[in-house]
C-alpha cells in the first residue's frame, strides 16, 4: 500500500470564500446517507457533481472541479466511481497547497490529482471491497485494502460508501489522494 506524507494545516478562509463566491456551497445534506446505511442506497436523483454539491461537505472539491474544467465530464453519462475527499481532507493538506492548485497555471497538475480520484465504471462498496487495486481515469492505480469492515483507498479511509448518483457512485474519503506519492 502506498504511504502518504500528510501534514495538517488549517483551512483558509480565502478558499472557503472562493467556493462560496462560485455558488458551490449548498446547505442541503445527503438525506438518507449515513455511515451504516450503505446497504440501502436511496434512488439517485442527481448526477455526481450535483449530488456532491448538495451534500455541503465537498465545497473545495467542487471549486477544484470547476478550476480543472471537469464539471461537465462528471455531469456526463458515466458511469463513474468517485472517491471524494471532504473539505476537511483538503484542509489537512499543507498550507497553500489548495490555493496553488487552483491557479490557472497549475491546471494540469490539478486535473491529474482530481482524475486520480475517479475510476471509470460503477463500483459500489460491495465490489470495491473485493479489489486490491483499481485503475483511475488518469491511468495510475490506487491501492485498495478491505479489512474488518473498513476500506482504505491509498491509505484514505472510506468514511461513507455508496452515495448514489444518476451517473455513478461516490465513496467519501478522509484524505486527498496524490498520484505518484
Amino acid at each position: 500500500m502506498n504511504t502518504r506524507n500528510r501534514s495538517i494545516a488549517p483551512f483558509t478562509v480565502r478558499l472557503l470564500a472562493t467556493a462560496l463566491a462560485l455558488g458551490l456551497a449548498a446547505p442541503v445534506a445527503l438525506a438518507g446517507h449515513h455511515e451504516g446505511d450503505a446497504a440501502k442506497p436511496s434512488q439517485a436523483k442527481a448526477d455526481i457533481v450535483d449530488t456532491a454539491v448538495a451534500a455541503g461537505q465537498f465545497n473545495t472539491l467542487a471549486a477544484a472541479l470547476t478550476a480543472a474544467g471537469l464539471v461537465d465530464t462528471l455531469k456526463g453519462k458515466g458511469p463513474f466511481t468517485v472517491f471524494a475527499p471532504t473539505d476537511e481532507a483538503f484542509a489537512a493538506l499543507p498550507a497553500g497547497t489548495v490555493e496553488d492548485l487552483l491557479k490557472p497555471e497549475n491546471k494540469d497538475k490539478l486535473v491529474a490529482i482530481l482524475t486520480y480520484h475517479v475510476v471509470p465504471g460503477r463500483y459500489p462498496a460491495s465490489r470495491v471491497g473485493g479489489l486490491d487495486e483499481a485503475t483511475t481515469v488518469n491511468g495510475d492505480t490506487v491501492d485498495i485494502v478491505a479489512a474488518n469492515g473498513a476500506v482504505m483507498i491509498d491509505g484514505a479511509n472510506v468514511v461513507m460508501a455508496d452515495v448514489t448518483a444518476t451517473n455513478g457512485v461516490i465513496h467519501v474519503i478522509d484524505t486527498v489522494l496524490m498520484p505518484g506519492s
